[in-house]
This record gives C-alpha cells, structure tokens and sequence, in this order.
C-alpha cells in the first residue's frame, strides 16, 4: 500500500510568516520618495526570524500577515462579532459633559453636545475601534480649513504644517469635520529610530496618505496593542489586531465544527461482511465495488465499510455507531475558547447563558464593563481631549479649561435596584433629619438636584421648613400654626 506523496504535502504544516519590512500598496508614498522612506527601518529581520525559528514564536502570532489578508478575515463572522462588540460597547453610552465653579456654562455644554452630534463624532470613534481591532490602529484625519478659506487636504503647504490648538491656527467657524482612514491608506514619513531619549522616538511626525503628506497632528491614532519598537516598522506603526490573535482559536473551532458535523452526518457506519479472500490475495474487486456502489445509491451516509467473511457465513449487514455522548462538551469548549481570547462574556458574544442552580452572568458583564472602561480611558481620553478642544476652537474662538468629560457608567441598575437605593437615600434622611442634621428644605434640594430622582427639578418656592422658635415642630393640623 502506497500514500499519496500529493495527500502527503497537502497536510504537512504551513511555513511560518516571516517578519520583513512592510511595504505599502502603490501611490501610498510618492515614487520619488519611496525607497528613501522604507530605508528608514534599520531594523535586523535577519536576528528576528533566527529567534522565531529557534521556537520562540507561539501559534500564529507571527510576522504583520498583511492587510489584504487582514480584510479577508474580517469578513467571518467570529471576528465581525468580536470586534463588532467591542466597539460597539465602548461608544454606547459615549460621554457626559461636566463642569467646575459657579459660573453657569449650560449653554456652552448644550452647544458642545449638539457639535459633537453634528460631526458625528461618536459614529468615528466606533468606526476607528472596529479598524484597531481588524488592522491594529485606526486613524481619523481633522479636517479643517486653511488660510485660504480651503479645505487643508486641498492645500499641501497647510497639510504639512502643525495644528496647534490655537485660534490663531483654527479659526472660528473652520471646522469641517472628521474623517476616518484605514492605515492601509497610510505610512509613516519620518520618525526618529536614534535616540531613545528623545520624545518622538519611534513616533511619526508625519503621514503618507495616498501620496500626500500629512503632518502626524492632524491625525488621531488609535492603537490598543502596541508592539515592540523592533516590530513597529514591519506592522506600519500599528498594533497587533484583534482578530490576529484570535486566529489560532477561530481556526480550532471552525475546525471542531466542521468535525463534529461531518461525524453527526456520518456516525453510522454499514459494514457489509462477504467472502473477501479472492480480494484480499489481490484479486479483483470490481464486483464487490459494484455492490457497494448500489448500496450507498440507497442511503444517505457517506459509505460502507467490508469485512471478510468465511465461505460458510453468507453475506451480512450490520451498523456500527460512532459514540456522539461527548461532541456537545469538546465543540461547547473550542467555542467558548473564542469569548476567553476576546474578553467578552459567553452572553455577550455567543448569547449563551450560564445554566444551573442560581447561574447568573452579572459578575462577568460587570467584568466586561470594567475591561471596556479601562479601553476608553486608555484610547479615547486623549483623543476625545483633543477633539473638544477643537470644537471649541472652532465654536467659541477660545477653549474653556473648566469644561471637561466623563464615560457614562456601562452597567445599568434595575428599576427594583434604584428603588431600594432610594429607600435608603430616605431612610438615611429621615435620622439625619430627626437628630437635626438636615432640614427638610435641605433634604428637598438634594431630591431636586439629583439627576436620578424622579422628583428632579421639584419647584422649591414653597418652603416647608416650619419651626417654632423654641425649636419644636409645629403640627401642621394646628390652627394657630398658619398665625404663627
């Protein structure tokens, strides 16, 4: 018996990505520049795959596989709804717009508010998270006018200059918007790789994006897994993206999958017993192939299984079934590997809910809300920071440092949990007000200012606060009460 050296070939392992220097797609750096530019990266591939080969690399987090193959992967939908997920829990309930001192700058705010509704600048920040996690990094490029009354990526000259956060810089009225790049668009111009005391090492100070230069303040980065100095050239100064470290676990269980369905399809196999004798001493089987051909035209399964029996024993049929007990459990298993590589709870990704005595997911959705936190305050501080700043440039001409934000809480309470949070809140009132440690206009002003009250903005022109002078309280069925 012989194996088939092509059946061989096609099972042996796939060699290893690589790393090498990332080269972008055509146009992205202007031909006259191009081999300048990618001189930059001095960094020793060489060293990098002898280390790799040396066994120092795990699974498939190898080398920048590429954009191109990166776009084919976000289209499955294991990774959609990783991603997906992420992005989407991190921008749901977006930010809440605060202020410090008396001075009142409501109207300032409800402008904000509507300014950051008119740029859709949630809407970006979304799509941006949904490019780190398929590319690595997103970017969104600030659009705003130029001296020349023109948008800056129609003038090259003001392309290439800083953004300073000045008026002087963005001028009242000049915004124009934000518009998110794929980095496959893009690619850094110069960086410093010399000194690493310097601030801007390893940080680009400028962008090519389709042959025009862009100076690096005029984009936002978003990178939430940034790689090691020696790599970021070769990942184009990105990041390593979600859904190539979820890779290796998407394959298994797209893998156990398939298995399991083909061993559900065919766990029942026929074996035909018959005289083989003449078969097995390397006679012809024509006949018998014959037989099992009409056979398996007769039954769903995939195909038959012969046995030799002796002369004496005419022919039989019998089913051996394939053990299906424990499919659920190992298939149940490579899927959920896929929520613990990502982060997200079973609920959330899957829609599995835990089962069992009392099961509840609320500890991992807290879990979860916690981890996306941590993401906002990580990626989107700073550059929702930067973003305010120039609406108000743009707004009100100046940029009030009294103004500032916060991420609205994730998890959300039951309308049974605020309930008995507000029994307390009135108990707790109630003593405080007994032993005189509050009044009750003072306990009505904390009801009226409270956001989540349902007595908010309670009209507080009637003062109830009635007490005598010697400091009883005064029955309100009194009659000579109201003289007094």
């Amino acid at each position: 018996m012989k194996i088939n050296p092509m059946a061989v070939a096609e099972i042996q392992a796939k060699p290893p990505r690589e790393f090498k220097r990332y080269e972008p797609p055509k146009g992205v750096i202007p031909e006259n520049l191009h081999n300048a530019y990618l001189a930059m990266d001095s960094c020793d591939y060489g060293a990098l795959n002898d280390a790799y080969s040396a066994g120092y690399a795990y699974g498939n987090l190898d080398s920048f596989p590429g954009y191109p193959y990166l776009s084919m992967m976000a289209q499955k939908p294991e990774y959609r709804k990783m991603v997906g997920t992420i992005a989407e829990e991190m921008t749901r309930k977006w930010i809440k717009l605060k202020t410090v001192g008396d001075e009142d700058k409501s109207d300032r705010v409800k402008q904000l508010y509507d300014a950051l509704d008119r740029f859709h600048v949630r809407d970006k920040f979304r799509e941006a998270a949904e490019h780190d996690g398929y590319f690595g990094g997103g970017q969104i490029y600030i659009d705003v006018t130029s001296p020349k009354n023109v948008s800056a990526w129609t003038d090259d000259t003001e392309l290439q200059s800083k953004l300073f956060l000045s008026d002087k810089k963005i001028s009242k009225g000049s915004l124009k918007g934000f518009q998110v790049i794929e980095p496959v668009w893009t690619y850094p111009g110069i960086y410093n790789a010399q000194n690493p005391l310097s601030p801007d090492f390893y940080k680009p100070t400028q962008w090519f994006v389709m042959g025009k230069t862009v100076h690096a303040s005029r984009m936002i980065d978003f990178v939430s897994r940034q790689v090691p100095d020696l790599l970021k050239a070769s990942y184009n100064f990105r990041g390593l993206s979600l859904i190539q470290i979820a890779e290796p676990y998407v394959n298994n269980w797209l893998r156990t999958r398939d298995s399991v369905s083909d061993m559900i399809h065919s766990f029942s196999i026929p074996v035909i017993g018959t005289n083989m004798s003449t078969i097995l001493q390397g006679g012809g089987a024509e006949s018998l192939i014959t037989r099992l051909q009409l056979f398996n035209q007769c039954r769903d399964n995939r195909g038959a299984f012969a046995k030799d029996n002796s002369t004496e024993m005419p022919e039989t049929v019998e089913f051996v079934n394939a053990p299906l007990g424990t499919l659920d459990v190992l298939q149940a298993q490579s899927q959920e590997q896929m929520a613990a590589v990502s982060s997200i709870p079973l609920v959330k990704l899957l829609g599995i809910a835990p089962t069992g005595l009392n099961a509840s997911s609320d500890g991992e959705i807290r879990v979860f809300y916690d981890y996306i936190h941590s993401l906002q305050q990580s990626i989107f501080s700073t550059a929702l920071k930067r973003v305010l700043d120039i609406i108000q440039l743009s707004e009100f001409g100046d940029i009030d440092p009294e103004i500032y934000f916060e991420f609205e809480p994730l998890y959300e309470m039951s309308a049974k949990e605020k309930a008995e949070i507000r029994k307390i809140d009135a108990d707790t009132d109630a003593v405080y007000q007994a032993i005189g440690a509050l009044s009750n206009n003072e306990i009505r002003e904390k009801i009226a200012e409270d956001p989540e009250s349902p007595y908010h903005s309670l009209d507080l022109s009637d003062d109830i606060d009635l007490e005598e002078e010697d400091g009883e309280d005064i029955d309100p069925e009194d009659d000579t009460a109201s003289q007094t």
